[in-house]
């Protein structure tokens, strides 16, 4: 008797491709160059601010700008991305990102251009992650999955901003046209993964009511509420001290290079790279509530900031606190992928999930932008955001643990 596979191919699959456009390949290749582009930006952009004497607090003000895309979009993001191929959607995301950068090079205000690449960013993120569960078979290959693509989302961070640091020091029109290409190779390897269709019945006519309606089934699971607020938490002092480590660099260190600063700030992302791969190895799926840890250590290294004053302990103390903050993130990443898959869908638990982080972020860096403009001194911004940190992971620590109660995984 001839014995059949149990495993389906996958819709519109390219038999036997190479290694590199295999689905998931494909994909971590695509994010790579697509989060490379959308941090190369953000460097470009301080490179814009300081050629035309803007002020200080404008970059604050910039990055704002995008983050409020994310806030205001989250309703509708998600059913866009779950009634739709999610592949689809990434090319969408893509293009719109590609029209931010085409406002750039026509001189138009950074913060309205970076606004655009929002647009395009919240767009992309629910398929980006939402696609995930459709790739993988069980939830421990979700959980290297998510390793993966965190570890090549930080992989782009990291060289992004260097690239974006050494290129607009030499030619802010050649970084801009250097993104639009790398936005190009990230829809052309979009090609190479399945086109799975979306559920059609979504519609955008209830979107906002519907969204909260998703807000309050999510809040209402234990370890989503723990998910929320801890990767919200995360990006939050991220958002936070990356801006605030910018200006403190100069001061400090007295180091004013567009490069030089971007190469310093990038130390984290290599640290966070390394704890997400690691992460596998350290946290199973069932124990994730384990990684508040991590959390409550990295509040501890920001808070070492005010007293350093060399470039090698800087170095040092972005190295671990990315380290501790990649192991932090993909355990509560993977869970609420995995639950929101179960109840509401992972395109719109992502766009719940960046709402969250994308507000509190929104939120963090509005208060920064008021207190540059005040000249609070940095080192008390840093305290802040870590004593604010700690606050949220104190919280994490009297959620009820779910994985004897709640049941996190599929019977």
């Amino acid at each position: 008797m001839k014995m059949t596979s149990t495993r389906r191919r996958r819709p519109n699959s390219v038999p036997n491709p190479p290694r590199f456009l295999r689905p998931l390949s494909a994909l971590l290749t695509a994010q790579f160059f697509s989060a490379f582009a959308d941090n190369m930006i953000l460097f470009i952009t301080v490179a814009i601010i300081n050629t035309r004497g803007l002020p200080d607090y404008y970059l604050p003000l910039v990055q704002g700008a995008f983050l409020f895309a994310y806030v205001v979009l989250a309703p509708w993001v998600g059913s866009f991305a779950d009634r739709n191929a999610k592949s689809q959607v990434l090319l969408i995301g893509n293009v719109i990102k590609m029209a931010g950068i085409g406002l750039l090079l026509a001189g138009m205000n950074p913060a309205f251009s970076y606004a655009v690449v929002g647009v395009g960013a919240v767009i992309y993120s629910p398929a980006k992650y939402g696609i995930l569960p459709e790739m993988s078979d069980g939830e421990e290959e979700l959980l290297r999955a998510n390793s993966k693509i965190e570890s090549f989302t930080i992989l782009a961070i990291l060289t992004g901003s260097v690239a974006g640091g050494i290129l607009s020091d030499r030619s802010i029109p050649l970084s801009l046209i250097a993104c639009a290409v790398l936005y190009g190779l990230s829809m052309a390897l979009v090609l190479f993964i399945p086109r799975k269709h979306g559920n059609r019945q979504i519609t955008y006519g209830r979107a906002v009511s519907e969204f909260f309606s998703d807000i309050s089934t999510l809040w209402g699971i234990p370890s989503c509420r723990f998910s929320l607020l801890g990767t919200g938490a995360f990006w939050f002092s991220s958002a936070v001290l990356r801006l605030v480590i910018i200006a403190w660099i100069p001061v400090t260190l007295g180091i004013t290079s567009n490069r030089d600063v971007s190469l310093i700030v990038s130390v984290t992302a290599v640290g966070i790279v390394a704890g997400s791969l690691i992460t596998p190895r350290l946290i199973r799926f069932q124990d994730y509530p384990k990684c508040r840890w991590y959390g409550l250590s990295m509040v501890a290294m920001i808070l070492t900031f005010t007293f350093i004053h060399s470039l090698y302990a800087t170095a040092a103390a972005l190295l671990l606190i990315g380290f501790l903050g990649g192991i932090f993130i993909v355990p509560m990443n993977t869970v609420l992928q995995h639950r929101g898959h179960e109840t509401i869908g992972t395109g719109k638990t992502v766009s719940i999930q960046n709402f969250v982080e994308n507000l509190l972020m929104f939120s963090g860096v509005t208060v920064l932008t008021i207190a540059t403009k005040k000249q609070i001194p940095a080192t008390i911004m840093i305290t802040t955001t870590a004593f604010v940190m700690a606050g949220f992971i104190s919280y994490l620590f009297m959620v009820k643990e779910t994985n004897s109660t709640e049941s996190v995984l599929p019977d």
